[in-house]
This record gives structure tokens, sequence and C-alpha cells, in this order.
């Protein structure tokens, strides 16, 4: 059994910070804690904008969620 509060029970949220981690905070000169927090609003729009998921068929959560809308 996996131990509650540990990284392995919540494997999606961890694939997304490792996502985040690699396609945006490593990429950036980023000098302190203040000015990623500055950039995460703009940083979390893009992902939601361009970043396919397996578990939404491959599709952005923006398209997805466009998708769900249009078939309601």
């Amino acid at each position: 059994t996996t131990p509650v509060r540990s990284p392995q029970s919540n494997g999606m949220a961890e694939a997304f910070v490792k996502t985040f981690k690699r396609d945006y905070v490593y990429l950036n000169d980023l000098p302190d804690a203040a000015t990623v927090m500055a950039r995460l609003p703009e940083w979390i729009e893009d992902y939601n904008r361009s970043h396919p998921h397996k578990g939404l068929k491959m599709k952005s959560p923006w398209e997805y969620r466009a998708e769900l809308a249009s078939n309601e």
C-alpha cells in the first residue's frame, strides 16, 4: 500500500508539478519566490491553453472544457 500524503498517492498532481517545473520554472531566470509568484497566473493560463493531457484524450484543459460545453 501507498502511505497517505506521499507523492505516490497522488500521481496526477505529481505529474502536473513535474511538468510545470520542467516547462516553466526551470526555463526562466527567477531571482526569487516573489518573481515566481508573479508569473504563476500567466504560466497557469498558458498550461491550460496549450498542454495536451493523456487523461483528457490528448486535449489541453481548455480544449476539453470547450468540447464538454459544446455537447451540453
